[in-house]
């Protein structure tokens, strides 16, 4: 293992086929993963139908996912250590796909939502251990660049999963639209298996001991910068999937009164977070972090009040303003996070994403409360609070990199 320590690292690097490779698999991965997740969304009020459940109750079929997933995120991070990466995420992408199948043929409200919390613990592996993947495998020139790449799947994934649940939908019903997901996500697992290169760069540590574990968990914590970087996370994601959870349900009801398929296209505007991710990335490289996610966290409440209006015109733009703010946010932060740990990459990408994740799951359940009270206003006051607490950590974060700069 010495000899093996004491190597060089063996960076991919950009153009080269086993770059493509790994870029191409881990954009299948993060598609699978996501629209897998998200595929519930413009389909919560046909749950709501279908079980007799409110809004809140609805959108329990995304947080109880997104939950579960938060603490396995860690969980997965700390097994990286001593497990091969691709082996945790090709297990997880299979048990993931397997598990969208049993959830669609769910007899009520209570098994759908706890295949959907088990599906919650599979789907761990590929979201906390793709980036700890790419920082050590890629080269640090590339990784801005790669890790948008990789969250560029993760947006076509969100918009594929939501879309053609929403169509299917409306053709053959809620069940045959989950079912389809799972099928798909099979397919890209075994994309993924077949292309992903074995890992150069990664050493397993065997034993390790909670007081190993423990020891970069809190060195990350106690780190100047990257708290604030987890706290971007939860909140750049806990604003943009209640903006998703609950305009299904606006547009649902008068004035507008669309359809699953109809609602299904409105959400084909996340293609937007596709060339957003990859061009912050690059914009990151070369500009710094700090004011991408400024800009990121601007265009999210830009967006926001520009949804205000009942216009179908404005709620798209709206709509798309959000997306391209979130997708430049968490592509910056994300990369980040494999920056700024220069060791225990693993176990802050889970931390990261246990952040990330409750934020989906705890504000995005609050949400509907905010809904069941005051309808979209109620969320527009919720979301709006979330946002100036993104703000005020994203300004924390400049002022550290300031400081850094001219030290």
């Amino acid at each position: 293992m010495s000899d093996v320590s004491s190597r060089s690292p063996r960076y991919l690097e950009r153009g080269s086929g086993e770059y493509k490779k790994a870029n191409l698999a881990l954009f299948a991965a993060g598609f699978a993963t996501f629209s897998s997740m998200y595929s519930v969304q413009p389909l919560m009020p046909l749950f709501s139908d279908a079980f007799g459940v409110s809004a809140a109750v609805s959108s329990l079929s995304l947080s109880v996912t997104t939950g579960v997933l938060a603490f396995t995120l860690f969980t997965a991070g700390l097994m990286s250590g001593a497990i091969d990466r691709k082996k945790i995420m090709m297990g997880s992408l299979i048990a993931s796909a397997l598990l969208s199948l049993v959830a669609a043929a769910a007899p009520g409200w209570n098994s759908l939502l706890v295949a959907r919390a088990l599906e919650g613990f599979a789907l761990g592996g590929v979201p906390a251990l793709a980036i700890a993947y790419l920082s050590e495998e890629i080269k640090p020139a590339d990784l801005g660049t790669a890790t948008g790449l990789y969250i560029a799947g993760t947006a076509i994934g969100g918009m594929g999963g939501r879309v053609i649940a929403g169509f299917v939908a409306d053709i053959a019903g809620w069940r045959v639209a989950m079912a389809t997901l799972g099928a798909i996500g099979l397919l890209a697992a075994v994309v993924f298996i077949v292309l992903l290169p074995n890992s150069r760069n990664f050493i397993a540590q065997k034993g390790l001991s909670v007081r190993e574990h423990a020891g970069p968990v809190a060195a990350h914590v106690r780190h100047r910068a990257l708290p604030w970087v987890f706290f971007c996370g939860f909140t750049f994601m806990g604003a943009f999937v209640s903006i998703y959870n609950y305009i299904a349900y606006r547009l649902a009801e008068p004035p507008f009164s669309l359809g699953q398929g109809a609602i299904g296209a409105v959400f084909a505007i996340y293609i937007f977070g596709v060339f957003t991710s990859a061009l912050a990335g690059r914009v990151a490289d070369r500009v710094g972090r700090p004011p991408v996610l400024l800009a990121g966290v601007l265009l999210m409440a830009a967006g926001l009040a520009v949804m205000w209006p009942d216009s179908i015109i404005t709620v798209v733009i709206g709509i798309g303003l959000v997306t391209i703010g979130f997708f430049a946010g968490h592509s910056t932060a994300s990369g980040w996070v494999g920056l700024l740990a220069e060791h225990g990459k693993g176990h802050a990408a889970g931390l990261y994403l246990l952040g990330y994740y409750l934020g989906s799951s705890l504000i995005g359940a609050l949400g509907g409360l905010f809904w069941a009270h005051s309808a979209w206003a109620g969320v527009t006051a919720m979301v709006t609070v979330v946002l100036v607490a993104a703000l005020a950590a994203t300004l924390r974060l400049a002022g550290w990199q300031r400081r850094v700069n001219a030290g």
